[in-house]
């Protein structure tokens, strides 16, 4: 039960990076390259580099 409430969590959290980022990115607010080009590369740079970052910890800590 502890092994797989370990891997939950971590998949989770994996998941939450994305939905953090395009919640904040789907905003009606202006933000830092608001209508441009370069913001959606940002934050879909963004959005890959912490999920692939999550998951090297997580896989390295055995968590996966």
């Amino acid at each position: 039960m502890n092994l797989i409430m370990k891997k939950v969590t971590s998949w989770a959290a994996i998941i939450a990076v994305p939905t953090a980022i395009t919640g904040f990115y789907g905003q009606n607010l202006p933000y830092p390259g608001n209508g441009t080009h370069w913001g959606v590369l940002v934050s879909t740079t963004l959005i890959a580099v912490m999920s692939t970052l999550l998951y090297a910890v997580f896989k390295h800590r055995d968590r996966l």
